[in-house]
């Protein structure tokens, strides 16, 4: 049984964790019977984002860790208590969250900065040989964070997000968003999700479920 860490960033796409995305995949990682922790950095967000009006709050604060908690049925711990060394993968579900919580990519784009934290993690598996999988726009996180690593990315078709991780000294792939793009050489699997902005959600769900799959194969 394969062991794969999570990382939540908070419950909603505008403002945390896409909730579509990281149910399906919890879901995939089901179908495949890995054993999933979560994990989230028990910090503010950086924002609260009314996911009907689009408005931000000017006073509201929300915790990444309480809010993932939302997703993970209560079952997600603190980043701080992650080991890589209990871990065979990571998988990184995207939402706007993740570019605004764990990274300033949403911001700054390829000038931005990673959380300390979730950078160590991510180099960590990295230089273990440990798999990594990205959704949606979280691949900018993996660009962010290995820079000049010569990475081969998806973030979906080539756009400005795609153009701001080739500057950080990767090559993107544009794809299609049923599929996902393996860098074997990397170990790194990325798809692009709600980049998609109007893809039906079975199709969301069958490109993560290609990138779970491709993230478990590489454990191998």
């Amino acid at each position: 049984m394969k062991k794969v860490a999570v990382i939540l960033c908070g419950s909603g796409y505008r403002d945390g964790s896409e909730i579509r995305e990281a149910v399906a995949t919890l879901w995939a990682l089901s179908q495949e019977h890995a054993k999933v922790q979560c994990f989230a950095p028990d910090a503010p967000q950086a924002d609260v984002v009314n996911c009907l009006t689009g408005e931000a709050s000017a006073s509201e604060k929300r915790n990444m860790l309480v809010e993932s908690a939302r997703i993970a049925r209560g079952d997600v711990k603190p980043l701080s208590q992650m080991s890589i060394a209990d871990f065979d993968a990571l998988l990184i579900p995207g939402g706007f969250g993740a570019a605004k919580n764990l990274c300033t990519f949403a911001s700054k784009g390829s000038q931005g900065t990673v959380r300390p934290e979730i950078e160590k993690i991510i180099q960590g598996f990295f230089e273990k040989q440990k798999p990594i999988g990205a959704i949606c726009i979280a691949p900018a996180i993996l660009a962010l964070s290995l820079r000049g690593k010569n990475l081969s990315l998806t973030v979906g078709e080539m756009g400005e997000a795609a153009q701001e991780i080739e500057k950080c000294g990767h090559k993107h792939q544009a794809t299609k968003v049923t599929e996902c793009h393996i860098d074997s050489q990397n170990k790194i699997v990325t798809t692009g999700a709600y980049m998609f902005g109007h893809a039906a959600l079975h199709d969301i769900f069958t490109g993560i479920e290609n990138c779970v799959r491709g993230v478990l194969k590489l454990t191998s």
